[in-house]
């Protein structure tokens, strides 16, 4: 029988505890799908001021109470904590970092939850937090044969571990996932200095005279993959969205590896989801017409006649198109159309898109917020997702969106270039609808189009029949990603 073998899941976000992005949802429900397969995986993350400690269950660990991280010439006191994930078929633990001033006393994730602004101190913070994923594991005796970094805030994990504790981590392999290669965690080269690391290592911390959180991981881990094999092939090309870094992707070579993230069956399911007006049963016309009332009342909207309901969440920046959106709104708001808009981010596009709330308050509305619970309303009450994007590493959203029967309209991008498949009416096959051109013209052309086959309703009802059929588990996903755990550590 196999040794079963120990896993560390590192992630600076998870559901239910805390989400700011896709992140959240793949580092729920990848630690379960591993689960299931018998390994020993568990997870660490740390706590932001908005987590309820009460409300999730997390209690300290005697061990684990008040050590010291030196980050420059301060000294900060870390807790780590216990808690649990889980859905009706397993569980996993999770080791959660509590301090007061870089994380309770914060109310926000990466930035301030009220302005947008991202806090300065980033750099501390996760230095920090990465000082006590290693820390943790020396004070618990606990080595894993596999720690599992994600995206810039865990990169300097590999780099803590393998430089202060060589000996004690010589065994363990560190996996890094790339879930956004344009968000690399730059700063100030004065950073190095919070490391507490000798000055001689500086060089492999810099990237164009920048701290680079990313370039540490990309220099201290041992096997890479990102979100979506399509992606994979962008960014080891891309210069513009990875500054360079690309470089060192390509000498990777078999070293980096592109896999679809997938989502946990149980957390997304309009059959069984408890946050829907209607679960979905037999009847698609019900289920999906009573959710889009609930919807519509929800976001301060009246039904209009007709009208296909379109639904967006997403952070507001230039990445996910938003801007593309704006620039089209007059055009795309003179058709039958309604939208409702579900996200959060940078103060002056919040700005933009309120103006058009203003402009057309009986077809668009928007909360500027990050609500799980919504982002479930909107998949279930609308009939179309968009997904404008100027890249997108995976595309959970469009999964989502399948499952809940919205056909997603997406830019042909990334993982969304695996998710959806254009629709052809003559052949009847294709689950959503996509557009190539990263422009103004081509979103409205594709909105438009969208809208005349909405007005088809044998040839919409194919459409989201087809949608509706794919599952998007980890089943396949997770096989690969457990390959490669076994094969890195097999010597």
């Amino acid at each position: 029988m196999a040794k079963q073998l120990s896993i560390l899941f590192v992630t600076s976000e998870m559901y239910p505890y805390v989400k700011a992005s896709g992140l959240g949802d793949v580092a729920y429900s990848f630690p379960l799908a591993m689960r299931d397969l018998g390994e020993d995986i568990r997870v660490m993350l740390p706590k932001y001021g908005i987590v309820s400690e009460r409300k999730n269950k997390i209690h300290e660990i005697n061990r684990l109470k008040d050590f010291s991280i030196k980050i420059g010439d301060n000294v900060e006191l870390a807790t780590v904590k216990s808690s649990s994930v889980n859905n009706p078929r397993t569980k996993v633990q999770a080791y959660i970092t509590t301090n007061f001033n870089l994380f309770d006393a914060k109310k926000g994730v990466y930035a301030d939850a009220k302005t947008g602004e991202i806090f300065p101190d980033n750099d501390e913070r996760y230095i920090f937090f990465a000082r006590t994923v290693v820390e943790t594991c020396v004070i618990l005796g606990w080595m894993p044969d596999i720690i599992h970094c994600n995206d810039w805030y865990t990169a300097m994990v590999p780099a803590f571990a393998k430089l202060l504790y060589p000996a004690k981590f010589k065994k363990t392999k560190f996996i890094y996932t790339i879930h956004n290669f344009e968000k690399q965690g730059v700063f100030p080269p004065t950073t190095f200095r919070k490391t507490g690391l000798p000055k001689e290592l500086m060089p492999n911390f810099l990237h164009k005279d920048r701290f680079n959180f990313l370039k540490v991981a990309l220099t201290y881990a041992d096997h890479f993959t990102t979100v979506s094999e399509t992606y994979k092939k962008e960014i080891l090309v891309d210069n513009k969205h990875g500054d360079g870094l690309n470089k060192m992707l390509v000498e990777l070579g078999d070293k980096f590896d592109g896999i679809l993230n997938a989502i946990d069956k149980y957390a997304w399911d309009p059959k069984t989801d408890i946050h829907l007006k209607a679960k979905f049963e037999d009847d698609f016309e019900e289920y999906k017409s009573i959710n889009k009332k609930d919807l519509l009342n929800t976001m301060g909207l009246k039904p209009i006649e007709n009208a296909p309901l379109i639904g967006i969440v997403s952070r507001l920046d230039h990445q996910k198109g938003i801007n593309l959106f704006i620039e089209a709104a007059d055009k795309i708001f003179k058709e039958n159309v309604q939208v409702v808009m579900l996200g959060q981010g940078e103060k002056e596009m919040k700005d933009k898109v309120q103006a058009i709330q203003e402009k057309y308050p009986e077809k668009f509305a928007c909360k500027f917020e990050f609500d799980d619970i919504l982002a479930h309303q909107v998949e279930a009450g609308t009939d179309i997702f968009l997904m404008p994007s100027l890249f997108e590493p995976c595309g959970l959203n469009a999964m989502y969106s399948q499952i809940y029967g919205s056909v997603p309209l997406v830019r042909s991008t990334g993982g969304l270039k695996e998710i959806v498949k254009n629709y052809n009416e003559k052949t009847k096959e294709g689950n959503g609808l996509t557009f190539n051109d990263f422009n103004e013209d081509s979103l409205i052309k594709a909105i438009n189009n969208a809208i005349a086959l909405y007005a088809k309703p044998e040839q919409w009802s194919q459409l989201v029949s087809n949608a509706m059929s794919m599952q998007w588990r980890w089943n396949e996903s997770i096989k690969k990603y457990h390959e490669i755990y076994k094969s890195i550590t097999k010597d």
